[in-house]
């Protein structure tokens, strides 16, 4: 199916369907699901309902799970769901083709995007009572539908529900649910999850560790916080620059600036730097809270990763230097600011008056 590769599908189409009238060349269902697979890709789903009914008009081939799965998926994202529920029973009752565990969990995720989640749970009873266990991406996709309406009890009875079957909980798993508790102000039960995935040999990746991160943060334990950062890359982890955006975001909206000097030098030592905004407002707020000398500091360390402050940055800087008779801080950031060229707006006159 070349044709469909290069995007020629009313081509690839009516090739397949001309095909039907050769007796060398005969479409089988594989062929025609590709055709089924790229309407749906494209949105076209009355163009892939077509092809089905060719299908079922043809004597070589008939629809397959594949084909309705292909179909039910379609539906689902296309947030027609009760034509999904539909075809599903077509599929089940006339056709006499039973689902797979991938099958049912296109109708879970579709539903939980519609926020209709007791659907959703109907879907896995019906799974169990039919003889189809219900796999690690159905319980996943339910778990992240209970959490996203807030239903934290009811997604942490799942967890234990799922694992009661045998059923080993994966990093996705793991991070759905601490995002749930982190969320629903539960960080400590998030953080036992932590311990138990690392007694269960199943590594945490960055997503988890800034979904806890996240947490912590909210919850103003920044002490915590910047345990884990500092001790995170000797164990192995290494976490990415969002991870340290998040603490360094957090700490400034709490005006706990001590933390975030040192967590700003930290992030340069390790080679991550602060988003251009951040930055600006880690220099503002220190000298806000008196700490001059750590702005100073933080502003040269930022240079000479190509950092350039706003002009109204550098003039904030200048001004409260001079306030505290700091004269020598004063023209080493004049000097940087004519290698920078950020002199052009920069009113400094006022300053020396």
């Amino acid at each position: 199916m070349k044709l469909v590769d290069f995007m020629k599908v009313d081509l690839a189409r009516d090739f397949l369907l001309n095909s039907k009238k050769s007796l060398r060349l005969r479409p089988n269902t594989c062929i025609f699901n590709i055709l089924v697979k790229h309407h749906c890709n494209n949105g076209d789903l009355e163009s892939a309902f077509e092809v089905v009914n060719e299908m079922k008009k043809s004597k070589v081939s008939y629809p397959s799970l594949i084909t309705y799965s292909t179909l039910i998926g379609g539906l689902c994202e296309s947030r027609r769901l009760k034509e999904a529920i539909e075809l599903f029973e077509e599929m089940v009752g006339k056709d006499q083709i039973l689902p797979d565990a991938l099958t049912y969990n296109l109708l879970i995720n579709g539903f939980c995007r519609e926020g209709k989640v007791d659907r959703a749970r109907k879907i896995i009873e019906f799974m169990k009572n039919n003889g189809c266990s219900p796999n690690l991406f159905n319980y996943s996709a339910l778990m992240n539908g209970l959490c996203k309406e807030g239903s934290w009890e009811e997604a942490k009875q799942l967890f234990v529900e799922m694992k009661s079957t045998g059923l080993k909980p994966d990093t996705i798993v793991y991070t759905t649910l601490m995002n749930c508790l982190c969320r629903a102000s539960r960080i400590d039960e998030a953080m036992s999850l932590l311990k138990e995935m690392k007694e269960n040999k199943c590594e945490a990746d960055v997503v988890t560790l800034n979904v806890l991160l996240g947490g912590l943060c909210r919850e103003s334990r920044f002490h915590e916080v910047l345990q884990m950062l500092e001790k995170l890359p000797y164990e192995g982890v290494y976490l990415n620059k969002a991870s340290y955006r998040i603490v360094l975001n957090a700490l400034c909206q709490k005006d706990e600036m001590e933390k975030a000097a040192k967590l700003l030098g930290l992030m340069l030592d390790r080679g991550f730097f602060p988003h251009y905004a951040t930055s600006n407002e880690v220099l503002i707020q220190l000298c806000k809270a008196g700490m001059v000398d750590d702005a100073v500091t933080a502003l040269f360390g930022l240079a000479e990763t190509g950092f350039k402050p706003e002009p109204h940055c550098w003039e904030f800087l200048i001004e409260m230097n001079c306030r505290d008779r700091k004269l020598l801080p004063v023209f080493e950031l004049l000097d940087e600011l004519v290698i920078k060229e950020c002199t052009h707006n920069l009113h400094v006159g006022a300053t020396f008056a």
